[in-house]
């Protein structure tokens, strides 16, 4: 099949776990947003995405259902998802007349053929005319500014919220890869558990989420830093005020850290030669929302003795590089998953 240049109003989505991203082209980011639905169960009608969503959960009533549609990094909730793209799609469209675009979607590499299916199927039934997708540590490389199309070496670490994608890529491939489903959404896991357990103190995902973002770290802080946080103690079943501080959030992301470290060790072991020597010298670059993590970049420069460098606004990486395959699709033709197999 061959494919044509992209038009004026083709569309660039990062339908991440945590955060859905959408870029148009000519205008940049145009919606960031978290991943969440909110549904009438009465009706199956839409009554809220994004933020005003977001507000909805573990707050409904028995009527609604407030989702995260993607898990790991892939649909888990099909009719959640394609309400969620169709809503936002058509709020797109409507707003900047883009007609019924052609959509470049950042997908998981290691995505099943079932699941590819299931994400051109919910684009497809959300209005758009025609669906590419593309491997998320690919988007996030290009998004990052990397010349993947180049003969030689680059390492890209996405740590987003469902999956840590590592990627070794050169010539316009990913010639190792491995994924993780260990990422944002287990941090916060890993905290809310360590709260329960050491506390005796219930909190909800929410609040595990900022405590990651205010005091998340990797290696110890120069100076600790802490937080209060409100949840509901488990012995009395009433609420009640803690402190926590940034050590002992180390403590409890501790484990989930290193995994993702140890797959970023197991990715260089593989890499050919040649490219581990270009590896080597240009460093790893980190990108999604794990890269903010305080001093994830130390601990991983110090595990595999290597440089390690931090994107430019590591959360936009991978829709940035959606966008930019839009706009050059001739020469990124290759790094589409779908346009591979139709040729």
């Amino acid at each position: 099949m061959k494919l044509f240049g992209f038009g004026g109003k083709d569309i660039g989505i990062d339908l991440g776990t945590a955060n859905i991203l959408v870029t148009l082209k000519g205008k940049g980011i145009i919606l960031k947003e978290p991943s969440v639905v909110a549904i009438d169960r009465r009706n199956g009608e839409i009554l809220a995405t994004g933020h005003e969503a977001k507000e909805m959960l573990g707050r409904t009533p028995d009527t609604i259902k407030a989702v995260r549609p993607m898990k790991d990094g892939v649909i888990a909730d099909f009719t959640a998802t394609q309400l969620m793209l169709k809503n936002i799609i058509k709020k797109i469209c409507q707003r900047y007349n883009a007609g019924r675009p052609r959509v470049v979607v950042g997908v998981p590499s290691g995505i099943t053929e079932v699941e590819e299916r299931a994400v051109e199927e919910s684009v497809l039934q959300a209005g758009a005319r025609e669906v590419y997708l593309i491997e998320e540590p690919m988007a996030a490389a290009i998004g990052a500014n990397l010349d993947v199309a180049e003969p030689t070496g680059n390492i890209i670490v996405d740590i987003g919220g469902g999956t840590t994608e590592v990627a070794v890529i050169s010539l316009g491939g990913i010639v190792v890869s491995n994924s993780l489903r260990i990422a944002g959404d287990e941090l916060d896991q890993d905290i809310l558990n360590y709260v329960k357990r050491e506390m005796n103190l219930a909190i909800g995902e929410t609040t595990a989420e900022q405590i990651k973002i205010e005091i998340g770290c990797a290696l110890p802080l120069m100076t600790e830093a802490s937080m209060e946080i409100s949840g509901r103690d488990l012995t009395t079943g009433l609420p009640r005020n803690v402190v926590i501080t940034s050590t002992q959030v180390e403590e409890a992301i501790k484990e989930s850290v290193m995994e993702i470290v140890e797959v970023v060790k197991a990715t260089l072991e593989k890499t050919p030669p040649e490219l581990a020597a270009d590896i080597a010298e240009k460093g790893i670059v980190l990108a999604g929302g794990g890269a903010l993590i305080k001093n994830i970049d130390k601990l991983l420069s110090i595990k595999t003795e290597m440089p390690v460098y931090i994107a430019d606004e590591p959360l936009e990486c991978v829709v940035k590089g959606t966008g930019k395959t839009t706009e050059d699709l001739e020469k990124l033709r290759n790094v589409l998953i779908n346009a591979r197999k139709r040729r």
